[in-house]
């Protein structure tokens, strides 16, 4: 994902503007990160450098959470517990 598409994601459940991004792995793009919406506490991953920004009811829980697992010493601790859809917890 290209750091400039940061000025144009919103939420797309709540659209809330702008979304905080955290950065995993970056090289000519950010390769793999997250996206977190602070008003609704959802998160999306960026993963192979495309934010999967979908709907709770599209999203691979399976996918999600492996992706939280693989992270999670860089992930804020508040969505490793209480992030939506899909948490540690």
């Amino acid at each position: 994902m290209k750091r400039k598409l940061l000025d144009i994601l919103a939420c797309p459940i709540c659209k809330n503007y702008p979304l905080e991004l955290i950065v995993f792995e970056e090289k000519e793009e950010i390769e793999e990160g997250l996206l977190i919406c602070n008003k609704c506490n959802r998160w999306y991953p960026i993963m192979e450098s495309i934010p999967h920004m979908l709907p709770d009811d599209l999203r691979d829980k399976e996918e999600d959470l492996s992706f939280l697992r693989k992270w999670k010493e860089k992930i804020p601790e508040n969505i490793l517990r209480e992030g939506k859809p899909f948490n540690l917890s």
